[in-house]
């Protein structure tokens, strides 16, 4: 494990990314717009998809109809979805130890919010298939906010909703768009890379980067000793 930073102080509150961060989403997306561009024909550098991680829907659309044209995209991307909306209802599986973690901030009384660059029909889907919705006080979404990440406005949102001062909240994010609009919010973000791993403009924001979600814990536990835990209570 590489030497990261501890942490300031222990955080009011924690907001997740959700994909690639918290479901290993992100590899079924891929691999659903690689097969959707196949079959439409488009000939794409199996690697650039990966330049999508983290942006909107829109983002995404603008980016792919500049590559291979806008009705050709519309095709591929709705093909993709199709795809990709396949695999999530068969289920999509946890990034390791995003379980253990939720359940150690539960027990501490840690508010928890999820802040995602997808539509909130679908985001609220997958949570609730993985299991996950009912472990996050909030949801908010791209559908939610006028300017997707890397704008601050997601996460700025989930703070507020949460009751939490921005500058109180960590952040757990996997793309470096996401980490963006993490340090726009004036929150604190821990990155914990998937696919896209940071490059040296990334590495240049001055954030922490650990190599999963147990690092993150690992950089939590030692300020959490100063938080009582809770009362344990079932789920209802």
């Amino acid at each position: 494990m590489s030497t990261v930073a501890p942490l300031p102080c222990l955080p009011a509150a924690v907001i997740f990314d959700m994909d690639g961060l918290m479901l290993d989403s992100e590899r079924a997306i891929i691999d659903a717009l690689r097969q959707a561009a196949h079959e439409h024909g488009a000939r794409i550098d199996p690697d650039w998809w990966l330049g999508l991680i983290g942006h909107s829907d829109e983002v995404c659309r603008q980016r792919l109809g500049a590559l291979i044209g806008e009705e050709a995209a519309s095709a591929v991307l709705a093909r993709g979805h199709a795809l990709y909306i396949a695999a999530a209802e068969a289920g999509i599986a946890h990034r390791p130890g995003i379980v253990t973690l939720l359940e150690l901030l539960a027990t501490h009384g840690i508010p928890r919010a999820v802040a995602t660059s997808t539509r909130r029909p679908l985001a609220l889907r997958k949570l609730e298939a993985a299991d996950l919705l009912w472990r996050f006080d909030v949801v908010c979404t791209s559908s939610d906010v006028a300017r997707p990440k890397p704008a601050p406005d997601v996460y700025l949102l989930a703070a507020r909703r949460i009751g939490v001062d921005a500058v109180h909240c960590l952040v757990l994010e996997d793309s470096p768009t996401g980490v963006r609009a993490a340090l726009a919010a004036g929150m604190t973000p821990v990155q914990v890379p998937d696919l896209l791993a940071p490059d040296d403009g990334v590495r240049a924001l001055g954030h922490r980067i650990v190599d999963s979600l147990a690092h993150a814990q690992a950089l939590l536990e030692p300020l959490l000793t100063t938080r009582p835990p809770m009362p344990t209570a079932s789920r209802t």
